[in-house]
Protein backbone atom coordinates (compact mmCIF):
# COMPACT_ATOMS: atom_id res chain seq x y z
CA UNK A 1 0.00 0.00 0.00
CA UNK A 2 2.89 2.70 0.70
CA UNK A 3 4.31 2.08 -2.66
CA UNK A 4 1.10 2.46 -4.37
CA UNK A 5 0.62 6.05 -1.92
CA UNK A 6 3.90 7.18 -2.95
CA UNK A 7 3.34 6.12 -6.65
CA UNK A 8 -0.19 8.29 -7.29
CA UNK A 9 0.85 11.20 -4.63
CA UNK A 10 -0.03 13.69 -7.17
CA UNK A 11 -3.24 11.97 -8.16
CA UNK A 12 -6.10 12.69 -6.28
CA UNK A 13 -8.61 10.38 -7.80
CA UNK A 14 -5.85 7.30 -7.45
CA UNK A 15 -5.54 8.26 -3.96
CA UNK A 16 -9.24 8.51 -3.42
CA UNK A 17 -9.45 4.35 -5.00
CA UNK A 18 -6.69 3.52 -3.05
CA UNK A 19 -8.17 4.89 0.39
CA UNK A 20 -11.78 3.49 -0.54
CA UNK A 21 -10.11 0.11 -1.12
CA UNK A 22 -8.88 -0.20 2.06
CA UNK A 23 -9.48 2.06 4.48
CA UNK A 24 -7.50 0.93 7.59
CA UNK A 25 -4.57 -0.23 5.33
CA UNK A 26 -4.50 3.28 3.76
CA UNK A 27 -4.94 4.74 6.83
CA UNK A 28 -1.78 3.07 8.60
CA UNK A 29 0.22 3.71 5.49
CA UNK A 30 -0.44 6.89 4.72
CA UNK A 31 0.87 8.03 8.57
CA UNK A 32 4.00 6.18 8.08
CA UNK A 33 4.81 7.82 5.23
CA UNK A 34 3.79 11.81 6.20
CA UNK A 35 7.61 12.29 6.88
CA UNK A 36 8.12 11.45 3.23
CA UNK A 37 5.47 13.14 1.40
CA UNK A 38 6.74 17.46 0.90
CA UNK A 39 3.16 18.44 0.02
CA UNK A 40 2.42 19.84 3.33
CA UNK A 41 -1.68 20.65 2.23
CA UNK A 42 -1.75 17.28 1.33
CA UNK A 43 -0.45 16.03 4.73
CA UNK A 44 -3.15 18.43 6.23
CA UNK A 45 -6.36 17.37 4.05
CA UNK A 46 -5.68 13.60 4.23
CA UNK A 47 -4.74 13.95 8.51
CA UNK A 48 -8.03 15.89 9.10
CA UNK A 49 -10.22 13.09 6.76
CA UNK A 50 -8.35 10.38 8.35
CA UNK A 51 -8.74 11.60 12.40
CA UNK A 52 -12.25 12.06 11.16
CA UNK A 53 -13.35 8.69 9.22
CA UNK A 54 -11.13 6.84 11.97
CA UNK A 55 -11.74 8.94 15.27
CA UNK A 56 -11.23 5.61 17.84
CA UNK A 57 -7.89 4.62 16.22
CA UNK A 58 -7.23 8.68 16.05
CA UNK A 59 -8.21 9.23 19.85
CA UNK A 60 -6.06 5.80 20.82
CA UNK A 61 -2.99 6.93 18.80
CA UNK A 62 -3.34 11.04 20.29
CA UNK A 63 -3.45 8.84 24.26
CA UNK A 64 -0.59 7.22 23.75
CA UNK A 65 1.64 9.88 21.85
CA UNK A 66 0.62 11.92 25.18
CA UNK A 67 2.07 8.80 27.71
CA UNK A 68 5.15 8.70 25.21
CA UNK A 69 5.57 12.31 25.84
CA UNK A 70 4.95 12.63 29.75
CA UNK A 71 7.70 9.57 29.62
CA UNK A 72 10.20 11.16 27.75
CA UNK A 73 10.25 14.84 30.15
CA UNK A 74 9.62 12.48 33.47
CA UNK A 75 13.09 10.36 32.43
CA UNK A 76 14.92 13.43 31.26
CA UNK A 77 14.25 15.33 34.02
CA UNK A 78 15.05 11.88 36.43
CA UNK A 79 18.66 11.53 34.68
CA UNK A 80 19.53 15.27 34.95
CA UNK A 81 18.59 14.99 38.75
CA UNK A 82 21.08 11.57 38.97
CA UNK A 83 23.98 13.16 37.59
CA UNK A 84 25.65 14.06 40.79
CA UNK A 85 25.79 9.88 41.27
CA UNK A 86 26.25 9.26 37.43
CA UNK A 87 29.86 11.99 37.68
CA UNK A 88 30.81 11.44 41.36
CA UNK A 89 29.75 15.02 42.57
CA UNK A 90 30.40 15.68 46.18
CA UNK A 91 26.95 16.99 47.48
CA UNK A 92 28.45 18.01 50.46
CA UNK A 93 30.96 20.45 49.07
CA UNK A 94 28.93 21.71 45.98
CA UNK A 95 25.66 22.22 47.05
CA UNK A 96 24.01 20.81 43.75
CA UNK A 97 20.78 19.86 45.09
CA UNK A 98 20.34 23.74 46.40
CA UNK A 99 21.38 25.11 43.20
CA UNK A 100 19.57 22.96 40.99
CA UNK A 101 16.91 21.31 42.15
CA UNK A 102 14.53 23.95 41.15
CA UNK A 103 16.30 24.51 37.51
CA UNK A 104 15.63 20.51 37.12
CA UNK A 105 11.96 20.72 37.60
CA UNK A 106 11.23 23.39 35.83
CA UNK A 107 13.58 22.85 32.96
CA UNK A 108 11.39 19.24 32.84
CA UNK A 109 8.13 21.25 32.67
CA UNK A 110 9.30 23.38 29.77
CA UNK A 111 10.37 20.62 27.91
CA UNK A 112 6.91 18.87 28.50
CA UNK A 113 4.78 21.84 27.55
CA UNK A 114 7.30 22.17 24.38
CA UNK A 115 6.23 19.13 23.47
CA UNK A 116 3.05 19.26 23.83
CA UNK A 117 2.33 22.20 21.74
CA UNK A 118 0.22 21.86 18.48
CA UNK A 119 3.32 23.29 16.67
CA UNK A 120 6.71 24.21 17.64
CA UNK A 121 8.33 27.71 17.13
CA UNK A 122 11.89 27.24 17.28
CA UNK A 123 12.58 30.47 17.74
CA UNK A 124 10.98 30.29 20.90
CA UNK A 125 12.35 27.36 21.67
CA UNK A 126 15.84 28.86 21.13
CA UNK A 127 14.88 31.31 23.48
CA UNK A 128 13.83 29.57 25.87
CA UNK A 129 16.94 26.73 25.83
CA UNK A 130 19.70 30.00 25.90
CA UNK A 131 18.26 31.22 29.14
CA UNK A 132 18.10 27.74 30.66
CA UNK A 133 21.17 27.29 30.16
CA UNK A 134 22.64 30.53 31.10
CA UNK A 135 20.76 30.24 34.11
CA UNK A 136 22.17 26.94 34.58
CA UNK A 137 25.73 28.05 34.20
CA UNK A 138 25.69 31.02 36.37
CA UNK A 139 24.44 29.22 39.34
CA UNK A 140 26.70 26.68 38.77
CA UNK A 141 29.40 28.79 38.57
CA UNK A 142 28.91 30.94 41.74
CA UNK A 143 30.67 29.77 44.74
CA UNK A 144 29.34 26.99 47.11
CA UNK A 145 29.52 29.08 50.25
CA UNK A 146 27.11 29.72 53.16
CA UNK A 147 26.92 33.67 51.66
CA UNK A 148 23.82 35.31 52.37
CA UNK A 149 23.73 36.83 48.43
CA UNK A 150 24.53 34.16 47.29
CA UNK A 151 21.80 31.88 48.95
CA UNK A 152 19.21 34.58 48.22
CA UNK A 153 20.30 34.10 44.46
CA UNK A 154 19.79 30.19 45.04
CA UNK A 155 16.32 30.47 46.26
CA UNK A 156 15.22 33.23 43.66
CA UNK A 157 16.51 31.45 40.10
CA UNK A 158 13.66 29.09 40.38
CA UNK A 159 11.36 31.73 40.83
CA UNK A 160 12.98 33.69 37.95
CA UNK A 161 12.65 30.26 35.93
CA UNK A 162 9.13 29.70 37.11
CA UNK A 163 8.51 33.29 35.19
CA UNK A 164 10.41 32.44 32.21
CA UNK A 165 8.45 29.12 32.22
CA UNK A 166 4.97 31.35 32.65
CA UNK A 167 5.63 32.93 29.21
CA UNK A 168 6.61 29.51 27.68
CA UNK A 169 3.28 28.51 29.15
CA UNK A 170 1.01 31.20 27.50
CA UNK A 171 3.06 30.58 24.22
CA UNK A 172 4.93 34.06 24.47
CA UNK A 173 2.20 36.15 24.16
CA UNK A 174 3.10 38.44 26.51
CA UNK A 175 0.39 40.66 26.27
CA UNK A 176 -2.79 38.66 26.83
CA UNK A 177 -3.76 39.16 30.82
CA UNK A 178 -6.05 36.30 30.25
CA UNK A 179 -3.33 33.80 29.43
CA UNK A 180 -1.54 35.26 32.97
CA UNK A 181 -4.71 34.03 34.83
CA UNK A 182 -4.87 30.63 33.48
CA UNK A 183 -0.96 30.02 33.84
CA UNK A 184 -2.03 31.41 38.07
CA UNK A 185 -5.29 28.97 37.80
CA UNK A 186 -2.63 25.99 36.35
CA UNK A 187 -0.37 27.06 39.32
CA UNK A 188 -3.25 26.34 41.59
CA UNK A 189 -3.84 23.20 40.19
CA UNK A 190 -1.16 21.66 39.40
CA UNK A 191 -0.29 22.58 43.55
CA UNK A 192 -3.48 20.30 44.71
CA UNK A 193 -2.67 17.77 42.16
CA UNK A 194 1.18 17.43 43.14
CA UNK A 195 0.10 17.29 47.20
CA UNK A 196 -2.14 13.90 45.74
CA UNK A 197 0.66 12.74 43.98
CA UNK A 198 3.40 13.04 46.52
CA UNK A 199 0.95 11.67 49.13
CA UNK A 200 0.00 8.11 47.45
CA UNK A 201 3.87 7.90 46.50
CA UNK A 202 4.29 8.47 50.14
CA UNK A 203 2.26 4.87 50.90
CA UNK A 204 3.19 3.74 47.86
CA UNK A 205 6.85 3.72 49.11
CA UNK A 206 5.78 2.74 52.91
CA UNK A 207 3.46 -0.87 51.68
CA UNK A 208 6.66 -1.52 48.78
CA UNK A 209 9.58 -1.69 51.16
CA UNK A 210 7.12 -3.09 54.11
CA UNK A 211 6.64 -5.73 51.43
CA UNK A 212 10.18 -6.38 50.00
CA UNK A 213 11.50 -5.99 54.38
CA UNK A 214 8.54 -9.15 54.88
CA UNK A 215 10.84 -11.35 52.84
CA UNK A 216 14.11 -9.85 53.90
CA UNK A 217 14.94 -7.87 51.03
CA UNK A 218 16.83 -4.13 52.12
CA UNK A 219 15.54 -2.42 48.86
CA UNK A 220 15.56 1.27 50.55
CA UNK A 221 18.79 2.42 49.54
CA UNK A 222 17.84 1.55 45.51
CA UNK A 223 13.99 2.69 45.91
CA UNK A 224 14.99 6.10 47.20
CA UNK A 225 18.13 6.25 44.75
CA UNK A 226 16.80 5.65 41.50
CA UNK A 227 12.28 5.74 42.27
CA UNK A 228 11.58 8.39 45.05
CA UNK A 229 14.54 10.63 43.98
CA UNK A 230 12.93 11.41 40.46
CA UNK A 231 9.52 10.46 40.89
CA UNK A 232 9.53 13.66 43.58
CA UNK A 233 10.80 16.16 40.86
CA UNK A 234 8.75 14.07 37.95
CA UNK A 235 5.26 15.10 40.17
CA UNK A 236 4.82 18.28 38.82
CA UNK A 237 4.95 17.57 35.51
CA UNK A 238 2.76 14.41 36.02
CA UNK A 239 0.53 16.55 37.37
CA UNK A 240 0.86 19.23 34.92
CA UNK A 241 -0.61 15.75 32.28
CA UNK A 242 -3.45 15.48 34.82
CA UNK A 243 -4.22 18.69 34.65
CA UNK A 244 -4.12 18.88 30.46
CA UNK A 245 -5.44 15.91 29.89
CA UNK A 246 -8.69 15.75 32.28
CA UNK A 247 -9.21 19.03 32.99
CA UNK A 248 -12.93 17.81 34.96
CA UNK A 249 -11.35 16.61 37.59
CA UNK A 250 -9.03 19.90 38.74
CA UNK A 251 -12.37 21.98 37.33
CA UNK A 252 -14.38 20.44 40.45
CA UNK A 253 -11.49 20.02 43.18
CA UNK A 254 -9.65 23.80 42.88
CA UNK A 255 -12.24 25.65 43.41
CA UNK A 256 -13.82 23.82 46.01
CA UNK A 257 -9.86 23.97 48.34
CA UNK A 258 -10.36 27.51 47.45
CA UNK A 259 -13.36 28.54 48.84
CA UNK A 260 -12.83 26.12 52.04
CA UNK A 261 -9.06 27.01 52.98
CA UNK A 262 -10.16 30.98 52.57
CA UNK A 263 -12.42 31.22 55.37
CA UNK A 264 -10.13 29.11 57.30
CA UNK A 265 -6.98 30.81 56.96
CA UNK A 266 -8.98 34.50 57.45
CA UNK A 267 -10.61 32.83 61.00
CA UNK A 268 -6.53 31.37 61.60
CA UNK A 269 -5.00 34.77 61.10
CA UNK A 270 -7.34 36.46 63.20
CA UNK A 271 -6.67 34.71 65.72
CA UNK A 272 -3.16 35.01 65.32
CA UNK A 273 -2.74 38.50 65.33
CA UNK A 274 -4.63 38.49 68.98
CA UNK A 275 -2.43 35.64 69.80
CA UNK A 276 0.28 38.23 69.32
CA UNK A 277 -0.88 41.33 71.13
CA UNK A 278 -1.96 39.03 74.20
CA UNK A 279 1.67 36.93 74.62
CA UNK A 280 3.19 40.22 73.74
CA UNK A 281 5.76 38.59 70.83
CA UNK A 282 6.77 40.79 68.29
CA UNK A 283 8.95 40.74 65.47
CA UNK A 284 10.72 43.63 65.89
CA UNK A 285 13.35 41.75 68.25
CA UNK A 286 13.03 38.08 67.19
CA UNK A 287 14.47 37.70 63.89
CA UNK A 288 12.91 34.04 63.69
CA UNK A 289 9.68 35.25 64.07
CA UNK A 290 9.96 37.89 61.57
CA UNK A 291 11.62 35.12 59.49
CA UNK A 292 7.93 32.94 59.96
CA UNK A 293 6.16 36.12 60.17
CA UNK A 294 6.91 37.06 56.23
CA UNK A 295 7.08 33.50 55.39
CA UNK A 296 3.29 32.99 56.58
CA UNK A 297 2.40 36.36 54.35
CA UNK A 298 3.82 35.44 51.31
CA UNK A 299 1.84 31.63 51.66
CA UNK A 300 -0.89 33.86 52.28
CA UNK A 301 -0.42 36.68 49.18
CA UNK A 302 -0.61 32.98 47.40
CA UNK A 303 -4.07 32.02 48.86
CA UNK A 304 -5.21 34.96 47.70
CA UNK A 305 -4.57 35.18 44.81
CA UNK A 306 -5.16 31.50 43.41
CA UNK A 307 -8.59 32.33 45.13
CA UNK A 308 -9.53 34.74 43.24
CA UNK A 309 -8.34 33.17 39.76
CA UNK A 310 -11.03 30.19 40.88
CA UNK A 311 -13.73 31.79 42.15
CA UNK A 312 -14.01 34.00 39.10
CA UNK A 313 -14.53 30.79 36.90
CA UNK A 314 -17.88 31.21 38.66
CA UNK A 315 -20.78 32.99 39.05
CA UNK A 316 -21.20 36.15 41.34
CA UNK A 317 -20.23 34.71 44.94
CA UNK A 318 -21.18 37.20 47.92
CA UNK A 319 -19.82 35.12 50.58
CA UNK A 320 -16.54 34.39 48.80
CA UNK A 321 -15.72 37.65 47.53
CA UNK A 322 -16.22 38.99 51.16
CA UNK A 323 -14.38 36.58 52.44
CA UNK A 324 -11.03 37.45 50.02
CA UNK A 325 -11.72 41.42 50.52
CA UNK A 326 -11.17 40.61 54.43
CA UNK A 327 -8.52 38.49 54.40
CA UNK A 328 -7.13 41.17 52.01
CA UNK A 329 -7.54 43.56 54.61
CA UNK A 330 -5.84 41.60 57.28
CA UNK A 331 -3.23 40.70 54.87
CA UNK A 332 -2.24 44.08 54.52
CA UNK A 333 -2.04 44.66 58.45
CA UNK A 334 0.58 41.97 58.58
CA UNK A 335 2.33 43.04 55.84
CA UNK A 336 2.63 46.81 57.32
CA UNK A 337 3.71 44.97 60.60
CA UNK A 338 6.57 42.95 58.78
CA UNK A 339 7.29 46.20 56.29
CA UNK A 340 7.88 48.41 60.26
CA UNK A 341 9.98 45.46 61.66
CA UNK A 342 11.97 45.62 58.79
CA UNK A 343 12.35 49.13 58.69
CA UNK A 344 13.31 49.26 62.41
CA UNK A 345 16.29 46.50 62.32
CA UNK A 346 17.69 48.35 59.17
CA UNK A 347 17.68 51.31 61.25
CA UNK A 348 19.52 49.49 64.04
CA UNK A 349 21.68 47.52 62.41
CA UNK A 350 22.09 48.33 58.60
CA UNK A 351 21.52 46.44 55.47
CA UNK A 352 22.24 43.63 54.86
CA UNK A 353 21.15 41.03 52.11
CA UNK A 354 19.08 39.03 53.77
CA UNK A 355 17.30 42.33 54.76
CA UNK A 356 17.26 44.09 51.94
CA UNK A 357 15.34 41.13 50.24
CA UNK A 358 13.01 41.06 52.51
CA UNK A 359 12.48 45.01 52.48
CA UNK A 360 11.90 44.89 49.16
CA UNK A 361 9.78 41.86 48.86
CA UNK A 362 7.67 43.06 51.11
CA UNK A 363 6.93 46.30 49.48
CA UNK A 364 6.31 44.30 46.35
CA UNK A 365 3.55 42.43 48.07
CA UNK A 366 2.19 45.74 50.09
CA UNK A 367 1.94 47.24 46.74
CA UNK A 368 -0.06 44.18 45.29
CA UNK A 369 -2.08 43.74 48.10
CA UNK A 370 -3.27 47.54 48.35
CA UNK A 371 -4.85 47.22 44.74
CA UNK A 372 -6.41 43.64 45.58
CA UNK A 373 -8.46 45.27 47.99
CA UNK A 374 -9.07 48.50 46.48
CA UNK A 375 -10.68 46.57 43.25
CA UNK A 376 -12.43 43.68 46.05
CA UNK A 377 -14.01 46.59 47.93
CA UNK A 378 -15.50 47.59 44.29
CA UNK A 379 -16.33 44.17 43.86
CA UNK A 380 -18.30 43.72 47.57
CA UNK A 381 -19.81 47.35 47.51
CA UNK A 382 -20.22 48.50 44.24
CA UNK A 383 -21.35 45.84 42.05
CA UNK A 384 -17.87 45.46 40.10
CA UNK A 385 -17.38 41.96 38.19
CA UNK A 386 -13.93 40.01 40.00
CA UNK A 387 -12.70 39.87 36.87
CA UNK A 388 -11.31 43.31 37.55
CA UNK A 389 -8.96 41.88 40.33
CA UNK A 390 -7.72 39.44 38.04
CA UNK A 391 -6.57 41.67 35.34
CA UNK A 392 -5.09 43.63 38.82
CA UNK A 393 -3.03 40.32 39.32
CA UNK A 394 -2.43 39.96 35.96
CA UNK A 395 -1.56 43.35 35.92
CA UNK A 396 1.26 42.75 38.09
CA UNK A 397 3.08 39.43 37.49
CA UNK A 398 5.94 41.76 35.31
CA UNK A 399 6.71 43.09 38.54
CA UNK A 400 7.62 40.42 40.29
CA UNK A 401 9.58 38.83 37.02
CA UNK A 402 11.47 42.42 37.65
CA UNK A 403 12.09 41.61 41.49
CA UNK A 404 13.52 38.12 40.69
CA UNK A 405 15.75 38.84 37.90
CA UNK A 406 17.49 41.49 40.29
CA UNK A 407 18.12 39.37 43.43
CA UNK A 408 19.50 36.47 41.27
CA UNK A 409 21.69 37.96 39.18
CA UNK A 410 22.45 41.58 40.94
CA UNK A 411 22.07 40.90 44.31
CA UNK A 412 25.19 38.57 44.94
CA UNK A 413 27.50 41.43 43.03
CA UNK A 414 26.38 43.89 45.22
CA UNK A 415 26.58 42.45 48.52
CA UNK A 416 29.60 40.25 47.33
CA UNK A 417 29.92 36.31 46.50
CA UNK A 418 32.09 35.83 49.64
Amino acid sequence: MEEEIKNNIEQPEQLEQLYRSDKKQFAQAFQRLTKDIGNKDLIGFWSARLALDHPKESMEKNKQNKIYLLLIACLFTGFLIKLPQLFSIPLDDYFFFQKNVGLIVLLGLSIYSFLTKMTLNNKQLLQATALFVVSAVYINLLPSNSSSSVNLAHVHLPLFLWCLYGIIFIDFDLHNKAKRMDYIKYNGDIAILTAIILISGGILTGVTLGLFAAIDLKIEDFYFDYIVVPGLVSSPIVATYVVKNFPSVTNKIAPIIAHIFSPIVLLTLVIYLISIALTGKDPYNDRDFLIVFNGMLIGVMGIIVFSVAETSIKRKQRFNELTLFSLSIVTLIIDIIALSAIVYRLGEFGFTPNRTVALGANLLIFGHLLLIMMHLFKVVFRGKEIKTVEMTIANYLPFYSIWTIFVTFALPFLFGLN
